[in-house]
């Protein structure tokens, strides 16, 4: 065991990374896995997570642009009908082009929502040069460090960087360029989803909400300034500043242990979750708000300030759930005092690959309210069975 410790050059004791991961090798799978993320909240991710809020801040910027003066030539459907934009694109390059270049020292492994193939076709090469002109301009700017113009297939590399299948072994960055495009295009909630993995455990994760107000979302009254970034690393709690640059402010989740003063996050589209699972929870637990919908993982980070207390998502039969829709929404929550379960109370495995294979679906919420959560979810989950 000794082994696993080095002495730095300050003369403090350090972990030997590479022991502690041999280390792990040799113990059973339950304890190895608990031990290395002991090992890893005692690392520094502190480079990885600077790449990784200038990364977001900039693809928060080309969104913003884009978003303001959207056209219709600007949303294609991908193959399984859901809406793409230029700016899910253009934040993906943007992201991709920002972490090698903020990282070149760093092994470089991507899992990402886009890739390029559509974009390769010969109806879409007005979108594409669209793109390329957006992540350009973004990248223009005095801060991105880029000083030359890409080609278009420097945009199409940068895009197709994340193809990666992620894994267990090695790092993996995980990204929703655009969380909840939907909420885009209505001109409401998404976010920028970033979070790295570390022998698949997610050890920093970054939310760029461009449209989330400073404020709590639970006052009605939106009207003061908007814009959030929340990061977050393991061991180190959870953060969130403007996204012009404020000090950063360390955020936690309510302490509320009454479900009946609970007030719950949802999906904003049906399609995405099913409400009336919700909310026969809702009804067990004798909450008496009406549930908050809201598009993308801009729910987890609202929950990581104590906007609200629950937030429960239930995709429909067939629909498994990929690594970026949670990866860095569910660190950010647990920095902050949260718990992030499947609806059978098991932790989630990003270790997998690009799919996460929960059970049923994802729950979260603070440790006093947990249990009673989980109680309501197995009795609802076994009566809606039962009518079947």
């Amino acid at each position: 065991m000794l082994a696993v410790l080095g002495v730095s050059s300050s003369g403090c004791a350090s972990i030997n990374r590479a022991a502690v991961l041999n280390l792990t090798g040799l113990l059973k799978p339950f304890h190895s896995r608990r031990l290395a993320v002991r090992a890893l909240s005692s690392m520094s991710y502190n480079a990885q997570l600077d790449a990784a809020k200038k990364a977001a801040t900039l693809a928060a910027r080309l969104c913003q642009k884009v978003q303001k003066k959207l056209v219709q030539t600007d949303v294609q459907s991908k193959s399984d009908q859901s809406p793409v934009t230029v700016a899910d694109y253009g934040s993906q390059a943007v992201i991709s082009v920002i972490l090698q270049k903020e990282l070149p020292s760093y092994s470089f492994s991507l899992v990402a929502e886009e890739d390029s193939e559509d974009l390769r076709k010969e109806h879409s090469q007005e979108t594409l040069q669209r793109i390329t002109e957006i992540v350009n301009d973004t990248l223009a700017c005095a801060d991105s460090g880029i000083t030359s113009a890409l080609s278009q297939e420097d945009v199409l590399a940068a895009i197709d960087s994340g193809r990666s299948d992620g894994g267990p072994s090695g790092f993996h960055w995980v990204l929703d360029p655009i969380d909840g495009t939907k909420g885009f295009l209505r001109g409401d909630q998404y976010a920028i989803a970033l979070g790295l993995l570390d022998e698949g455990n997610v050890v920093l994760g970054v939310l760029a909400c461009p449209n989330l107000p400073l404020a709590s979302v639970a006052y009605h009254d939106h009207e003061g300034d908007s814009g959030c970034l929340f990061f977050a690393q393991v061991g180190g709690g959870t953060y969130m500043q403007s996204l012009e640059g404020s000090s950063p402010k360390k955020v936690h989740v309510t302490d509320i242990e009454n479900p009946e003063e609970a007030s719950i996050f949802e999906a904003f589209e049906a399609a995405h979750s099913m409400h009336d699972l919700s909310s026969l929870i809702a009804k067990k637990l004798g909450v008496k708000a009406s549930p908050v919908r809201i598009d993308s993982q801009a729910k987890y980070a609202a929950l990581s300030r104590g906007d609200g207390a629950i937030y429960m998502r239930f995709p429909h039969k067939g629909y498994r759930e990929k690594i970026w829709d949670h990866a860095a929404g569910y660190l950010v929550v647990s920095e902050a005092g949260g718990i992030v379960r499947d609806a059978a109370g098991k932790p989630l495995d990003f270790s997998r690959g690009r799919y996460l294979d929960s059970d049923t679906g994802i729950i979260v919420t603070n440790q006093k309210l947990m249990p009673a959560l989980l109680k309501a979810v197995s009795e609802s989950l076994a009566e809606k069975a039962s009518s079947l």
